[in-house]
């Protein structure tokens, strides 16, 4: 059982303090903030339902660094928890329900846990993911409970940073640490909440959002069996480098953009299953050249740029890492430009052709690229996410930032670049971190 937390003293609390550090850097000037932030949520918590909060919650964003469209045919990405996170206030509650408030909602997500059975008429909502994480601890015989929370989010929403599945982990989180002791590891946290988003939400994501949120810090994951996942932690330090992490929104919307993502794995399946395989990562490059005459009368061309950038992705992927934990932080910022350009050629999800004329994340990556070439330095960008539309992500030196600030802002709006930091710590109970 988690102790009651005395809110008068949240800001003098030497464990939360530490905890802060922990998330957000040692900064004392953001940890107060920081703190502010989560005394702030704490009266709005009692707001609510009346009653202290007994614990407090994080769960992290998460930026894609390599593997951009391979996890859903089987590949390796690398990503990280980032600093911008989703976080909750919770108490216990005696009536069979989790009862969420969350910020810009005016109504709460309301799941009596007695009843698990998905519902038509929720899918593709937040009560239908808590009701779908519910069930999959039931499933697997973990414990679970009513409880209250309110829960506040600085992950930007359509920036490829997850927000949805920062929700899910911290749903999963919360019920591990209430009622589980902590037991459940990470990586199952992460399998239920892809299982309720793919389930009981209905849109059928990959892993790797929800296990970066749930590990924490930089991890390369391999998904060659997605049921197990390997999952190594990544030893590089990207704070000892004078250089910024940054996503830029390009201001593109997501909308009716579904079948453009679903188009992706759908085409490299289609390539693999011609030769045999399941997923992409059953085939070879070579043996795809070999039938690749055929394969453009079967599946059409760009089918096979599609799984020839799969196959480059995942080697990228195991180079990236060599060149981070070598210190060669220039071959790495070349092997991200490489990412960039094969999801431009060979992936195509810059842009939507349904909508040639909006091409927010090409115009962004062209302005950067350029700006990096001419300013002499080292520096990389590339698309972010699924792609299509939103954002893209940029690693600059920092004596460059406020020029490159000042022209992306200038062509999209102000407050479209966004600095991250990583984070070493995943989705976690700052009461017992």
């Amino acid at each position: 059982m988690i102790p009651k937390m005395n809110l008068v003293k949240l800001l003098e609390s030497p464990v939360i303090l530490e905890n802060l550090a922990k998330l957000y850097g040692h900064d004392d000037l953001i940890k107060k903030q920081q703190a502010q932030r989560y005394l702030k949520l704490a009266r709005r918590h009692m707001k609510f339902f009346s009653a202290e909060p007994v614990a407090f919650f994080s769960s992290p964003g998460r930026t894609e660094i390599g593997g951009n469209h391979t996890d859903h045919n089987h590949g390796k990405v690398l990503a990280a928890s980032v600093n911008l996170d989703t976080i909750a206030a919770v108490n216990l509650s005696n009536d069979n329900k989790i009862t969420i408030f969350s910020e810009g909602y005016s109504a709460p997500f309301v799941v009596d846990i007695r009843h698990t059975r998905a519902k038509t008429e929720e899918r593709g909502t937040t009560t239908a993911l808590i009701r779908g994480i519910v069930a999959r601890f039931k499933e697997f015989s973990f414990n679970t409970g009513g409880f209250n929370a309110t829960l506040t989010s600085n992950v930007l929403v359509g920036s490829g940073l997850s927000s949805s599945a920062s929700v899910e982990v911290l749903v999963g989180t919360i019920l591990n640490h209430l009622f589980n002791d902590a037991r459940i590891k990470p990586e199952e946290i992460a399998k239920i909440g892809q299982y309720a988003e793919n389930n009981y939400f209905g849109k059928p994501c990959g892993l790797m959002d929800q296990m970066a949120i749930a590990v924490g810090g930089i991890i390369a994951i391999d998904f060659k069996d997605p049921l197990n996942p390997v999952i190594r932690k990544v030893k590089s330090d990207f704070s000892q480098l004078d250089y910024s992490l940054l996503v830029v929104d390009t201001g593109g919307s997501h909308v009716n953009l579904t079948a453009d993502y679903a188009a992706i794995p759908r085409e490299m399946q289609a390539v693999a299953k011609s030769l045999g395989g399941q997923t992409c990562r059953d085939i070879t490059y070579k043996k795809l050249i070999r039938n690749i005459a055929s394969l453009r009368q079967k599946v059409g061309d760009r089918p096979i740029l599609r799984a020839m950038h799969f196959l480059a992705e995942n080697e990228r992927v195991e180079k990236m890492v060599l060149a981070l934990e070598g210190g060669m932080f220039d071959v790495f910022l070349n092997l991200v430009n490489e990412s960039g350009a094969s999801s431009a050629r060979w992936l195509q999800n810059n842009f939507s052709t349904k909508n040639p004329n909006e091409q927010g994340v090409g115009l962004a990556l062209a302005l950067t690229e350029i700006f990096i070439k001419n300013s002499g330095k080292s520096g990389a960008c590339r698309v972010h996410g699924g792609g299509f539309a939103g954002t893209i992500q940029v690693f600059i030196a920092n004596e460059l930032l406020p020029d490159y600030i000042k022209l992306i802002e200038s062509v999209f709006s102000r407050g479209s670049v966004t600095q991250l930091a990583i984070r070493t710590v995943g989705a976690t109970c700052l009461n017992r971190l």
